[in-house]
């Protein structure tokens, strides 16, 4: 492939660029909404038509991603893995019926590479000018996010989530587990949307660091995660668990009143510490030996929705680990489970009443450099466009101190970017 950089008005040709990408059946856009630290390596990325292609129905994912990427190792690569590949990680099984009919794994390598930086854009493919000039020619249309009304539906009722929430209460002064994170689903039916103008919608609402547009076929992912999971910079690996969760306040006042809050609540801080001693056993299977470092704790980030409580996780990878290994080792996101994890895993199987599929699990990229970054998909909206369902979970930390209101209005609470953008 060759590259070429042109000079443009960057938000201008981004929307045309994605309207373009519409026509193709594989299209992955990463969007970081101008949030960046040290780590930070893409202001936006748009990837389109696949030149070669991974999928995993149901086994063998990381073992089959491992030769594809061997094939491909000097390529860029994206795609995601469902949560439920857990059952091939743990041996578990989950037996909620797969509604929204994803893969359980899909990568591809992208015949187009578009690189978004200020002022100007990359593309990286076989003919970029020819590439350019369409995406110029595009004129964009707004259109309706979607075309008939939407009746958002709960998997669990709010009785049958302090149902559940109690059982687990329960497990928790059993003495098995001491956190676990209950998610529910909020579905809706034969709805009719449009993908790519909801997700510019959610965007707006909720913008955030990992925001994803992923198009396979008539799967679509919609996401506005706040949230890392893992990524590579060189030989240094680093995981970014959020647990603890505030509102943003009214004004300046408030929300400075509830950064304060949040930095001091012993709950929230009690769900992240456990977090970070769970994401650091995982990460050790990957490291060299006494590499594995939580220095930076506790951290405030602060997005429109929600104040969060992030720590960050680092170690030196083990050269005898593979990327793909590193990720396994690791898998499911910790954040999104419990402690201990496999425990968590099981009772979340059994109480939530829904299959997670592609929630909780994770989507990003591999460079061809060697690097990747992954997210954790959460805040996101799924969408089966040929079946006409659309769906979305939250969910939140349970401790032995926690309360079932106050656990249900977090789950809301994290819905609430989702569910204006449903509006008509």
């Amino acid at each position: 492939m060759a590259k070429a950089i042109f000079e443009v008005d960057i938000l201008t040709f981004e929307a045309k660029a994605l309207q373009w990408a519409q026509q193709f059946n594989e299209v992955c856009f990463l969007q970081s909404n101008g949030y960046t630290d040290e780590y930070t390596r893409i202001q936006s990325l748009l990837a389109v038509d696949a030149a070669y292609s991974f999928k995993a129905m149901d086994s063998n994912a990381f073992e089959g991603l491992e030769k594809f990427r061997a094939k491909h190792a000097d390529q860029c690569m994206l795609g995601f893995f469902s949560y439920d590949l857990k059952n091939e990680v743990e041996q578990l099984e989950t037996t909620f019926p797969n509604r929204l009919g994803f893969p359980e794994s899909y990568f591809f390598i992208p015949r187009i590479l578009i690189h978004f930086s200020k002022g100007s854009l990359v593309i990286d493919a076989d003919n970029p000018q020819d590439i350019f000039n369409s995406i110029e020619q595009i004129t964009v249309v707004n259109e309706p996010t979607h075309l008939t009304s939407i009746k958002i539906n709960n998997r669990l009722s709010k009785l049958q989530y302090f149902a559940a929430f109690e059982k687990m209460m329960e497990h928790i002064r059993r003495g098995d587990i001491y956190e676990v994170n209950l998610c529910q689903e909020f579905f809706a039916e034969k709805v009719e949307i449009n993908p790519l103008s909801v997700y510019q919608k959610l965007n707006s609402i909720s913008p955030t660091p990992f925001s994803t547009f992923f198009k396979l076929g008539d799967n679509y992912i919609l996401s506005a995660s706040p949230e890392r999971f893992m990524a590579k910079r060189g030989n240094t690996l680093l995981s970014q668990p959020i647990k603890g969760t505030a509102a943003r306040g009214n004004n300046a006042q408030e929300d400075a009143f509830q950064i304060e809050t949040l930095r001091n609540n012993p709950k929230e801080i009690a769900e992240n510490v456990m977090i970070v001693d769970l994401v650091r056993n995982d990460m050790t299977r990957s490291a060299m030996p006494g590499t594995v470092n939580a220095a930076r704790k506790l951290e405030v980030h602060s997005f429109k929705q929600v104040h969060q409580l992030i720590s960050t996780i680092t170690c030196t990878q083990d050269p005898n680990i593979s990327d793909i290994e590193v990720l396994k080792n690791a898998f499911p996101p910790g954040s999104m489970t419990g402690a201990p994890k496999i425990s968590a895993m099981q009772l979340c199987d059994l109480y939530e009443n829904s299959r997670r599929g592609i929630y909780a699990g994770c989507v990003g990229y591999f460079a061809a450099n060697g690097d990747f970054d992954f997210n954790v998909i959460i805040r996101t909206l799924l969408y089966n466009s040929s079946t006409q369902y659309l769906s979305f979970h939250t969910g939140g930390a349970i401790t032995i101190d926690a309360d079932a209101e106050k656990e249900y209005q977090e789950c809301l609470l994290k819905a609430s970017g989702i569910l204006k953008t449903l509006e008509a």
